[in-house]
């Protein structure tokens, strides 16, 4: 469950003052970590969140590998000083478009921590060799913050045809700009391509053809997702 020793990181930077990381050939044995999920493919359940599918847990080899492929590699590309949490599991979109609630027609941002010390970061590890599975997409909000804010409130408030009514948005998976979000960059899917980003950041998942969704982790869009929460750096450092 090894990670690459050497990465090559590329700092990918859109929009007003965001940027993510890529890092390409990430695990040295890829294939190990689609074999665990594929072994296991009835343990996968829906995810309680608003995540739009399913979701397994990870060998916790694995993820005490990426925790520390994440200090020593990653951190310092972050305000990040030391890792406190970290979550992880592998997750599989499969809702078709009518599935979705209102939640899942927009991009969304990680909950924070609820502590000013601290920041989140996250990472979407791809694991699938069809790359018309999609992607990562960032946005940026194109309206003020209060109307942006009851937007965020209303989708949980709302009904579907309620926030269709009131937003025009109806559903479907978020992939282009629209009267409210601005997509800033689309980080395409690649076998054994890992992305790190701030969990403030506005993202969505970019799938374009949800028809070719499936739940099956040897053939469907299987991912790793993983959640740090780590110290803010200290001032002046």
């Amino acid at each position: 469950m090894s990670f690459n020793p050497r990465p090559q990181v590329e700092v990918l930077r859109f929009g007003g003052d965001g940027y993510c990381c890529v890092v390409d050939d990430i695990l040295q044995f890829p294939d190990h970590w689609v074999r665990y999920a594929v072994e296991r493919r009835a343990e996968f359940v829906p995810v309680a969140s608003g995540y739009p599918g399913i979701s397994l847990a990870t060998d916790p080899v694995g993820a005490h590998a990426m925790r520390e492929f994440f200090a020593f590699h990653m951190r310092r590309f972050f305000d990040a000083r030391r890792v406190v949490q970290m979550l992880c599991r592998y997750s599989m979109v499969t809702l078709a478009p009518d599935e979705l609630r209102p939640a899942q027609w927009i991009c969304h941002q990680d909950p924070p921590s609820g502590d000013p010390g601290l920041t989140r970061q996250a990472s979407v590890l791809y694991l699938f060799h069809d790359d018309t599975l999609g992607g990562t997409s960032f946005y940026e909000a194109t309206r003020s913050f209060a109307e942006t804010a009851q937007l965020f409130a209303d989708v949980d408030a709302m009904t579907a045809a309620q926030f269709t009514e009131h937003y025009g948005i109806r559903p479907s998976y978020l992939c282009d700009s629209n009267a409210y979000f601005r997509r800033t960059t689309t980080v395409k899917a690649r076998w054994n391509r890992a992305i790190f980003y701030s969990g403030a950041l506005l993202h969505s998942g970019q799938i374009a053809a949800p028809e070719r969704l499936n739940s099956d982790p040897a053939t469907g869009r299987l991912t790793v997702n993983f959640f740090f929460t780590c110290r803010r750096n200290l001032p002046g450092v």
